[in-house]
C-alpha cells in the first residue's frame, strides 16, 4: 500500500483533544488542583501545559497551571495562550513558593548533545540540584504526586530488551556519560525520598520524543532527517547509524505521564516507548529518504566525539510494567514523522 508523503497534515497532528479523552487517565482527580510543570518551555513540558489547558476546556476542572522555566522567549505565548501562572526560575535554586502545589511533572534538564560533552559540570548539577530542589518542594506542600523525567540513556552500554531492573555499563572517564549518570543518580534521589519521607513520586524512563510541538530547530536526529529530506538534500549520518533507538509519539508520551501521575506506584520506574518503533539510526535515515526519495550517506567528522554522540547501543525497551497500567502506545514512526512536519508547516 502506497502512503502518503511525510509533510502531509494527517488527520491527527492536533493530538490534544485526543489525549484528554483517553477514559484510561482519571481526569477527575485533577479538578481543581494545582499542577506545577518545570521546564515548561521544552517540548514535553509545553506539551503538558497545553492539555492542561484542554483538560481545563473539556472537563471543565479548574486546573490552576503553574510553569516554571528560564526562556523568557514563550512566556509570552504561554501566558496569553494558556492562561498559565509563570515563574522565571534557575532550578538549580531552590523554589521559593507562595501558591499550593497538589502534583509536579519535572521536566527540567540539559538535553543538548553537545553540552554534555562541553558543560558536563552544568549538565549533572542541572539534574541534581534541580531534582533535590523539586523534591523539597513536594515535601514542603505535601503534595499528592510527581513525575520525574528520567531517560532511555540510563540502561547505559546494555544488550537485549530492557525492563526496568536492569542496567548496562556506563564509562566514567567519559564526559558524555555526565547525563546518564546524573539520571540514575536523580531516579535513587527519587526513590530515596519516597522511602526517607514519603514522597509520593514515580519515574518516566522516556525513549526519544518527537511529533507534534517539536521545535523547528531541534538538533535531534529524527528533525534533521526531516528537515534534509523535506528539502530534496541528501540525509548525512556522522557515524555509520549502528546505534538502535527506541522512540515515542509526544502524544503517547503525554498519555503516559498522566498515568503515571495518577495511577502508578510510587518509588517504581516505567519505560515509556513504542517497541514497534525501535530501530537504527541508520534503518531510521533510509525510511526517512524513502519517503522523500533522497539518499543516506556517512561523513564521520573529526571531532565527533566533541559532538556527543553517545556510544553505540543496541538494546530495545519493554514496556510491560506501564500497559499494566492500561497504557498503550498508538502511533508509530511515520506517524511521528508526519505529526512533526505537519505541525511545521502550520507553523
Amino acid at each position: 500500500m502506497a502512503t502518503a508523503p511525510l509533510s502531509q497534515v494527517y488527520a491527527s497532528s492536533d493530538f490534544f483533544k485526543e489525549v484528554i479523552s483517553d477514559s484510561n487517565i482519571p481526569w477527575c482527580e485533577l479538578k481543581n488542583s494545582a499542577v506545577l510543570i518545570t521546564g515548561a518551555t521544552g517540548a514535553v513540558g509545553l506539551a503538558l501545559v497545553r492539555t492542561l489547558f484542554a483538560a481545563n476546556k473539556m472537563h471543565n476542572l479548574g486546573i490552576k497551571i503553574l510553569a516554571f522555566g528560564k526562556s523568557e522567549k514563550k512566556v509570552k505565548s504561554l501566558i496569553e495562550k494558556y492562561g498559565v501562572v509563570f515563574h522565571k526560575h534557575d532550578v538549580r535554586e531552590p523554589f521559593t513558593l507562595n501558591e499550593n502545589v497538589d502534583y509536579i511533572f519535572h521536566c527540567a534538564a540539559i538535553t543538548k548533545s553537545s553540552d554534555m560533552v562541553n558543560k558536563p559540570v552544568d549538565v549533572m548539577y542541572t539534574a541534581v540540584d534541580g531534582t533535590r530542589n523539586m523534591l523539597e518542594l513536594a515535601k514542603e506542600k505535601r503534595i499528592k504526586s510527581a513525575v520525574y523525567l528520567s531517560s532511555m540513556e540510563v540502561y547505559g552500554q546494555y544488550e537485549g530488551e530492557a525492563a526496568e531492573k536492569d542496567l548496562g555499563r556506563l564509562d566514567l572517564t567519559n564526559a558524555r556519560s555526565c547525563y546518564p549518570e546524573s539520571k540514575r543518580f536523580c531516579e535513587m534521589l527519587c526513590n530515596s525520598y519516597h522511602v526517607q519521607y514519603g514522597i509520593p513520586v514515580k519515574t518516566a524512563r522516556l525513549a526519544q520524543t518527537f511529533g507534534a510541538g517539536t521545535a523547528k530547530d531541534d538538533t535531534r536526529v529524527y528533525a534533521q532527517f526531516a528537515k534534509s529530506a523535506a528539502a530534496a538534500e541528501d540525509i548525512i549520518l556522522h557515524t555509520e547509524g549502528k546505534s538502535r533507538g527506541n522512540y515515542c509519539d509526544i502524544s503517547d508520551t503525554v498519555r503516559a505521564l498522566f498515568t503515571l501521575l495518577l495511577k502508578g506506584e510510587n518509588g517504581q520506574a516505567y519505560n515509556i516507548a513504542n517497541p514497534k518503533a525501535s530501530m537504527t539510526i541508520r534503518e531510521m535515515a533510509e525510511f526517512a529518504a524513502a519517503e522523500f526519495g533522497v539518499k543516506v550517506r556517512v561523513e564521520a567528522p573529526k571531532n565527533a566525539q566533541k559532538l556527543g554522540y553517545a556510544p553505540d547501543s543496541s538494546y530495545k525497551l519493554n514496556i510491560d510494567k506501564i500497559t499494566n497500567l492500561g497504557w498503550n502506545p498508538k502511533y508509530g514512526l511515520i506517524d511521528m514523522y508526519r505529526h512533526m512536519t505537519a505541525d511545521w508547516l502550520k507553523n
